[in-house]
């Protein structure tokens, strides 16, 4: 590991490149990107991290992924961007990054998983030999951002962008201060929804730019592909009768109990339904929601060890699985407490299945009335409802209809556009500014927030 750099004065920028503080970026020549993600595995964050990359990549831009990962591990898909994965080192407790930790004994799991990954981060970016090669470094989660973060308190860059696609709430300090340098630390805050432009400016003082997601229509398509049948069979989905569809495992946020319960009365009028719960690899612990599943499961008598269970828990799939599960799906039923955006509703409508999604915002800042159906999240009755409705064809005739024109307004291409805007936009006020990277729209960090 390097030694570190003393923290630089105003003026003199790191992380920006000396032609990125010399040429006016407005001129449209090609950016070189780093993009960071937390993970190999696909989560939210992870595919709209690829996605994004791809995107760039299409419209000119050099751009490198960094990810942490673990001996022999890879990111679930191929990506157009080049790749840089950082070694997580099992067993090691995470260095002092800055923040309140508990001692060694009393160390948390989850915060010594966390602390490890940010660890990994800082160390793999201080050795990259193309790190002053970057005119801008992204970060997609709290994890990379605190990673950034340490490296912009040592002076190795002076600033970074992070998209905020929504933030949790922990009972470990430890992760609560890290979740918030995460945010306060950055020198340009980015999020998905309109929802969430507003949550970081009515509760953390911070402004943030839009730009939503988008849905690869390449992939997600509705025509069946060769081996969907023996994919899905091989999963344990019934070849017959409704399945719904829930992506993202079993979580408190994803409102996994209640669509539990909804399926449950929705199958005394439909009792061949099954509801298939996809994916599920998360970092957070959601071990107690995954306990009151599994005890709600055995309470209305579902059996997990049958050939076709009346609901299916996969944990995480080969990346091929997904397009053939929306394919095969009645409907996506996604009554989410809590999202940044709702992208698996977008790809549900891309392969030409109806998403039944939460009367909440972010849904109701990106969706028309008439282009998803629509369930109450916290009444059970009203989602057994919107699960009833996606069987009938009068209802979902319309959401059907619309969905082209859906994954039109939210395409990748476009989404890398407005990237791009606000990625010229920070580089342009360094140069009229003769400055390092610092915001557009928050100065630059008081010290007393760098570890808040």
């Amino acid at each position: 590991m390097s030694t570190a750099h003393p923290r630089q004065a105003p003026g003199r920028a790191i992380g920006v490149t000396p032609r990125a503080a010399l040429v006016d970026p407005s001129r449209g020549r090609p950016l070189r990107i780093g993009l960071l993600t937390h993970s190999v595995n696909p989560r939210g964050g992870v595919v709209h991290t690829l996605e994004l990359a791809d995107a760039l990549r299409a419209r000119g831009h050099e751009v490198t992924v960094f990810a942490p990962a673990r001996g022999g591990e890879r990111l679930f898909r191929a990506t157009r961007a080049q790749v840089s994965l950082a070694p997580l080192e099992e067993g090691r407790r995470p260095a002092d990054t800055g923040s309140p930790m508990e001692a060694p004994s009393a160390l948390h799991p989850l915060v010594a998983s966390v602390g490890t990954r940010i660890d990994a981060m800082a160390s793999h970016l201080r050795e990259h030999p193309g790190l002053t090669g970057f005119d801008l470094l992204h970060s997609q989660d709290s994890i990379t951002a605190n990673a950034l973060a340490t490296l912009r308190d040592e002076g190795r860059i002076a600033g970074f962008v992070r998209t905020v696609h929504h933030l949790d709430e922990f009972e470990q300090a430890t992760l609560a201060a890290w979740q918030r340098r995460g945010v306060m630390a950055a020198s340009q805050l980015l999020c998905v929804s309109p929802l969430w432009q507003q949550i970081l400016r009515d509760g953390w003082g911070r402004s943030a730019e839009v730009v939503p997601n988008g849905v690869d229509t390449v992939r997600f398509n509705a025509m069946a592909q060769h081996g969907d049948e023996a994919l899905l069979r091989g999963l344990g989905v019934q070849p017959e009768g409704p399945v719904w569809l829930a992506v993202g495992g079993v979580e408190e946020r994803k409102n996994s109990l209640r669509l539990l319960e909804a399926f449950a009365l929705a199958r005394t009028q439909t009792p061949e339904a099954q509801l298939v719960i996809a994916g599920g690899a998360s970092l957070l612990d959601h071990d107690d929601t995954q306990r009151a599943f599994s005890t709600a499961l055995r309470r209305h008598g579902f059996h997990q060890h049958r050939a076709h269970p009346e609901v299916l828990v996969t944990g995480p799939l080969p990346d091929a699985a997904l397009p053939a599960l929306y394919r095969r799906a009645t409907a996506l039923a996604m009554p989410s407490l809590r999202e940044g955006f709702g992208l698996a509703a977008l790809e549900a409508l891309a392969c030409g299945t109806p998403a039944i999604v939460s009367r909440i915002a972010p849904f109701v800042d990106h969706f028309a009335p008439h282009e998803v159906l629509w369930a109450d999240p916290l009444d059970t009755q009203d989602l057994a409802h919107a699960l009833q409705r996606s069987l009938r064809p009068a209802d979902t005739a319309p959401v059907r209809a619309a969905a082209a024109a859906v994954c039109r307004r939210f395409s990748w291409d476009r989404s890398a556009a407005l990237h791009e805007a606000v990625y010229r936009a920070v580089l342009s006020l360094a140069v009229l500014q003769d400055a390092p990277f610092w915001p557009l729209s928050h100065p630059s960090p008081h010290p007393s927030d760098r570890h808040a």
